[in-house]
């Protein structure tokens, strides 16, 4: 089963947010982040808070989801109101699961659209919707595109069959191509998704797959390191020596050859696990994940579904997990948040700082304290902290952008600078 919720402070029923929730909300964009929560079938290594067919009782009918969102979606509307929130048009849409193109493409455009109705979507906003690459076709990505969608991320994972049989994976490598084309023909941007460390994959499968990718000519590619997490079949298969624990070497082996590979064939990394094709409009690659991207860099989102979560303004909720307790809530008319916390200025600057030395537009070094630059020259002479962009080389903003050797020891320079 998905893992559990954090503990966190009372949410308010009605959704109320603090006063200073509205500080400086006009210099951040806004995004919604849409969680559909049902999968075919579950992937041994996945804790998302997703669910199949069987998991699922009375009263969480996946026929009823997209009003049960759209019912959220107004409540949150009026929270924002409320609170006095200036108004913002939604800069990036994420459908996120889950597999949410288990649904209708229908049921997507609905709630896409009262996502519309409620705030407005500003002009080139980027929506997007995870896929498995056999769960469309060709008239259901062209549906998605004539309802708005601007991009689609696949989740194609590895092309070698035996690597995607241990990853409980139900596409076929051959269907990858399909899909892209079809998505293409659509007028949609691409992103293809890769996991590397599998037990038992090897340099070679590696290869193979980032090499598979790339002749999908995709416009994004993310590339994640396999991550055991506790209560699922991979780590109880793992406990029970039937597979291999993911090896920490092979792992840096991988993701260096990955971004060897994916700068050669014309891709610029900008956040750790994440890479964009050239593209330059006023001097950031178009074809960045903008959704993602505000993730690291603060932003606020509502975050609609069981389990999402949201933040607005140094406040942060979570949802119920489950779909027939989300859908109770959303019934009675009152807030699905689990929990919230509030953050204090201090400890929303040292999530800066964690989150924007994994970016390649970095961290500004006037963020950080006098006590905490010190350690950048340490970093730069180990190799972990760029040293031009530390010294504002070409007149630009002094920042700690990591290197390549920084991205496989991120904690550590983060570590450092902390104390």
């Amino acid at each position: 089963m998905p893992s559990t919720l954090p503990d966190g402070d009372p949410a308010p029923p009605d959704g109320s947010l603090p006063p200073n929730a509205v500080d400086g909300a006009d210099a951040r964009v806004f995004g919604v982040y849409i969680h559909v929560p049902y999968c075919r079938v579950r992937c041994g290594y996945c804790d998302f808070n997703t669910y199949t067919a069987s998991e699922l009782g009375p009263g969480a009918a996946r026929s009823d989801y997209a009003a049960q969102v759209e019912a959220e979606l107004g409540f949150g509307a009026e929270v924002l109101r409320r609170a006095g929130l200036p108004d913002r048009p939604v800069s990036t849409v994420f459908f996120g699961g889950g597999t949410p193109t288990l649904l209708p493409a229908g049921d997507l455009a609905r709630m896409l659209s009262r996502v519309r109705d409620e705030w407005g979507l500003a002009p080139g906003a980027e929506v997007t919707t995870e896929a498995n690459p056999d769960s469309v076709d060709a008239a259901y990505l062209r549906g998605l595109a004539d309802a708005g969608f601007t991009r689609v991320s696949f989740g194609m994972q590895s092309s070698v069959p035996r690597t995607l049989a241990v990853l409980d994976r139900t596409h076929s490598p051959d269907r990858v191509p399909l899909v892209v084309g079809w998505a293409r023909d659509a007028g949609l941007q691409v992103s293809l998704d890769l996991i590397y460390g599998t037990p038992g994959e090897t340099l070679e499968d590696w290869s193979a797959s980032i090499e598979a990718a790339l002749a999908c000519e995709p416009d994004h590619l993310s590339a994640y390191a396999l991550i055991v997490e506790p209560g699922t079949k991979l780590a109880a298969q793992i406990r029970r020596g039937e597979v291999a624990a993911p090896d920490d070497d092979l792992h840096a082996e991988m993701y260096e050859l990955a971004d060897r590979r994916f700068a050669e064939a014309g891709f610029a990394w900008y956040e750790i696990s994440n890479w964009s094709r050239a593209g330059v409009l006023g001097g950031a690659s178009t074809t960045r994940s903008r959704h993602n991207l505000a993730y690291w860099q603060g932003a606020d989102w509502w975050g609609a579904g069981p389990g999402a979560h949201s933040h607005v303004g140094g406040t942060r909720w979570w949802n119920v997990k489950h779909p027939r307790a989300y859908a109770d809530r959303i019934a009675a008319g009152v807030s699905p948040a689990h929990a919230r916390e509030v953050l204090d200025a201090e400890t929303r600057r040292t999530e800066r700082i964690l989150l924007e030395t994994r970016i390649a537009d970095g961290l500004p070094l006037e963020v950080l304290a006098a006590s905490e630059r010190r350690a950048v020259p340490e970093l730069i002479a180990e190799g972990l902290v760029d040293g031009r962009a530390a010294l504002g080389a070409g007149g630009s903003e002094p920042r700690v952008v990591p290197t390549l050797r920084g991205r496989l020891l991120a904690d550590t320079i983060v570590h450092r600078l902390l104390g």
